[in-house]
């Protein structure tokens, strides 16, 4: 009797940990290679849109419309303040070469205060991806504006390991609360930039996992 309640006991104890293990592994995603991703086509528009968020009435100019296949090598969720309600997620994304080799290359992506980072362990590695120059142009941080709540559904449900397509706009954002108190944004529109003011602020309209 006693063996069968020890069997028991571990199968528990193993169904628990198999349980732990596959929760964060879908919370968190995977690591993941894809090959022949396209470069993010970017094209001239104009028009805006309104939005009212935490109290701020603000337009969302359209710099231009943004069209981007890419690999999800990172996310990172933002709740606090009026950039965690216009932007909940933040998501690191690359292409080409980068996410070509992202599997072959031993990459430390890592997001932070809006930021990204990355790092590979040996000059090796780097030489495999292309080299600094091409990880810079071949990856991008994106601050993610849903445009409704179907959207922003979707975009909750993004995973690092994703091979994904999102469709909409750069933007730049500006506008005050009633107190006077004003707040702006604005997108990088170029993917060779680093640094500070080298993220996307992107509104999405559509989101498509391929």
């Amino acid at each position: 009797m006693k063996t069968k309640k020890k069997l028991l006991t571990y199968t528990v104890i193993g169904i628990i940990i198999f349980s732990i293990i596959f929760y964060f592994q879908f919370k968190n995603g995977s690591r993941n290679s894809v090959a022949g991703i396209r470069e993010p086509v970017q094209t001239e528009t104009t028009g805006n849109t309104h939005i009212s968020v935490n109290g701020y009435d603000l337009t969302v100019n359209y710099l231009y419309q943004y069209d981007i296949e890419a690999l999800v090598v990172s996310t990172h969720d933002y709740q606090t303040g009026l950039s965690g309600a216009l932007a909940p997620k933040d998501l690191a994304l690359a292409w080409g070469t980068v996410a070509e080799h992202n599997n072959d290359v031993n990459f430390h992506w890592r997001q932070d205060n809006r930021w990204y980072y990355w790092r590979v362990d040996t000059p090796q590695e780097l030489g495999i991806a292309g080299g600094e120059l091409r990880i810079i142009r071949q990856s991008s941080n994106n601050h993610i504006i849903p445009a409704d709540d179907d959207i922003r559904k979707k975009v909750g449900y993004i995973r690092r390991g994703d091979h994904i397509r999102l469709q909409g706009y750069l933007v730049s954002i500006g506008g005050r609360n009633s107190a006077g108190s004003t707040f702006s944004w604005r997108s990088s529109t170029t993917r060779t930039d680093s640094g500070n003011h080298s993220c996307e602020v992107f509104y999405v309209t559509s989101v498509e996992w391929l």
